[in-house]
Order: C-alpha cells, then structure tokens, then sequence
C-alpha cells in the first residue's frame, strides 16, 4: 500500500500514548514503516525527510536500545540529532523538570523524545514547552513506540494482528511495555491473555479488557504469539517473586512448553532479557520461533515513521 492508496493527514504533533492513535493512524505508521524497513536493508539508508528539524533524545532514565533506535532513526530522515544525558545533567543538581523543559525550548528543537521515570514527564513537556513530543518510555505508564514496533512484527508475519491471541507474560505490574501493548492491541482487535504470580499483576487487571492466568500452560493453549517481559528488579521493593529458578520453573518460556500454542507461534521479548529466568536461551535463539532481533530491527523502522509523520505535521503547521 503507498501513500496514495488512500488520503489521510496524520493528525497528531505528539505520541505520548497509545491512546491518542486510533486505527487509520496505525494503518499509517505501519505502511510508513514497512517502506522504511526495506530502505534500512539497501545499502544506501539516508533520506532528507527531516533535514533541517532538530531532534532532542532527552533520556533521564539510561536505556541504550531504544535511545540507540531513536538516534539512528533520526539520523537515518537527515535530522540534526542531540542526546542529552539527563542523569548528569542540571536536572540532576535540583533543577525542577519545569526549568529544565523551558532551557531546552529556548534552544528552539523540533522534536523532543523523551524518556523518564516519572509517570506523565513527557504530557508535562509537552504541555510546557510547546514542541512536538514523543514518549520514549515514562514511569510505569506508557512505551508507545514499543507497543508499535512489537504490533509492526507480527504484522509482518501474519498481515492483520486483529483476531490473534497474544499471551503477555512476566512482570506485568511494573511494565510500560505491557500497558502499551494491551491498548494498542486491543484498537487492533486482538484477543489479549496475561500471564503473571499475582504478585506481579496490579490490582486493577481486571478493568484491562485481558483474560488473565496465573498458570502458564493454561494460557499457551491456542496462543498465536507470545510476549516474555523482563523482571523489572529496580522497581521493585519487597518479594514480589521467589528465586529466579522457581520463577523460571512456573513461568519460564521453553519450546517444550510451547506446545500448547498454535503450530506457528511467535516468541517475543522487548529486552534486554534474562536468559534462563524469562525465557529458555535456545528458544530465545531459536529462529524458526524468536522474532526479538526483527522487534529490534522494526523499532528503527517504526520511529523514522513516527519521526517523519510527525514532522511532516511540524512542517504543515509552519506552511513549509
């Protein structure tokens, strides 16, 4: 499908949810990254699509993999990209996030993606600043571009996500990526399962529209795909699990347990993972079943394609 299949102007100057897409505007980042995914495997990967736009990769939080995707992509559309280190920063010498939002405005960027461990940071910079904003990651709350990019996989296997089961396992409690994941699911149409000890799912899972399990090879039956999260040690306070080896016994994806699922299941993990608790090394190895490295390279895909629709809104409201 190309642009002139249909005609749409993508609406939206900032991505701090998944809920502010509904399902044109996924159907729209999907075919922008679809082009963009095969351009990044030419040799020849450079575009000007937003050449003269500055970026901002703004990440109070460390997290080399999706800061890395987020500069390739930018770099890749000919934007001028800059990483701030937030953590060594003002920011980390008592300048309030409201100060530290109105310096970078003044700078006069584009674009500022951003990633924080306070629920909401990216809203409040948006709301401040004025500048296009995308939520690289905050708090507990949302990861918008992952959802995207995990959705985008299996798209490129099965063509519609819609009317899939999907099992999402592990530490559901802390995640980001498993909140995204469900809403941006759920627009698509999928039927959504969640796997996890109750110690590690929030107390309001059953307003998430997700058939829940507490036992893992109930909840493989008939799976389509299947999500492993990485345990979120450093948000945690307290015995939310046992040891990782009982952890892996219970909820521990292997291809022996697999064999509950659909014949073509799909293995998935955002990463960085915990081999031998989450997920079974071969499986995660395994290239009849993991998809974890094409989530890797999907996610450059799919933020050049938020980059580049976001721009093109940026470039719109200037009359360029």
């Amino acid at each position: 499908m190309t642009r002139a299949a249909f005609s749409y102007d993508f609406p939206h100057r900032h991505l701090v949810s998944v809920a502010d897409l509904n399902p044109v505007d996924i159907r729209i980042i999907f075919e922008r990254a679809a082009h963009w995914l095969a351009v990044n495997r030419t040799p020849d990967k450079s575009s000007g699509v937003l050449q003269g736009l500055t970026v901002l990769n703004l990440f109070f939080e460390a997290s080399t993999r999706t800061q890395g995707s987020f500069e390739m992509a930018g770099k890749r559309l000919g934007a001028d990209v800059v990483n701030f280190a937030m953590a060594s920063s003002s920011a980390s010498k008592g300048e309030s996030l409201s100060d530290t939002a109105r310096t970078l405005a003044a700078m006069r960027p584009d674009i500022m993606v951003v990633r924080h461990s306070a629920t909401g940071a990216p809203k409040f910079l948006a709301d401040r600043t004025g500048l296009a904003v995308v939520n690289a990651g905050d708090g507990m709350h949302e990861h918008p571009t992952q959802a995207l990019l995990d959705s985008f996989t299996l798209a490129q296997h099965w063509g519609e996500v819609g009317g899939k089961r999907i099992l999402i396992v592990g530490d559901i409690l802390h995640s980001r990526v498993a909140r995204s994941n469900i809403g941006l699911l759920n627009i698509l149409g999928a039927e959504i399962r969640l796997c996890a000890p109750p110690t590690l799912l929030p107390p309001d899972v059953d307003q998430w529209g997700c058939d829940v399990f507490h036992d893992l090879d109930d909840a493989l039956t008939g799976c389509d795909a299947v999500m492993a999260l990485r345990q979120q040690k450093e948000r945690m306070s307290g015995g939310f699990v046992p040891s990782g080896r009982e952890f892996f016994h219970l909820f521990g994806l292997t291809h022996e347990r697999l064999e509950a699922c659909s014949p073509d299941v799909l293995v998935m993990h955002p990463g960085p993972m915990n081999r031998g608790t989450e997920i079974h090394t071969k499986l995660a190895d395994d290239p009849e079943r993991s998809v974890i490295l094409e989530q890797v390279e999907s996610g450059v895909a799919v933020r050049m394609a938020v980059l580049e629709l976001i721009g093109g809104v940026i470039r719109k409201e200037a009359g360029a």
